[in-house]
């Protein structure tokens, strides 16, 4: 069975440093680790990851836009949205943008399994 490849997304570096470690505990091959919507426009291509996590506040493209546009790059992106609590109606635009589903900061490994798991099916 081949690794599936994640591509973390997030302007908070301890969060990606987190984030990478969960998922690689996991069992998952961290294929790109970025900092902005616009990184994640640019790397996704050629990085080609089975699931994206995304954020959803960061400056710049937030990851609402992030997830519309990477949907227009690839139509069968998976996205996981990664969040802080009392951003429920923007968790639900991200839903209606083409994310498979979120997971609440602060991270529950658990659910982070499921929602993964979630995703890629």
């Amino acid at each position: 069975m081949t690794v599936k490849r994640v591509m973390c997304v997030d302007d908070s570096p301890i969060m990606l440093s987190k984030l990478k470690q969960l998922i690689e505990n996991l069992g998952y091959e961290v294929c790109g680790v970025l900092q902005s919507g616009l990184d994640a426009l640019k790397r996704y291509p050629e990085l080609q990851p089975d699931v994206v996590t995304m954020d959803i506040t960061m400056p710049g493209i937030d990851g609402i836009e992030t997830v519309k546009q990477l949907k227009q790059l690839d139509a069968g992106v998976r996205i996981v949205m990664v969040t802080s609590h009392g951003q429920e109606n923007m968790v639900l635009q991200a839903l209606k943008a083409g994310a498979k589903g979120y997971v609440m900061k602060p991270l529950d490994v658990e659910k982070l399994r499921e929602h993964l798991a979630k995703a890629l099916q």
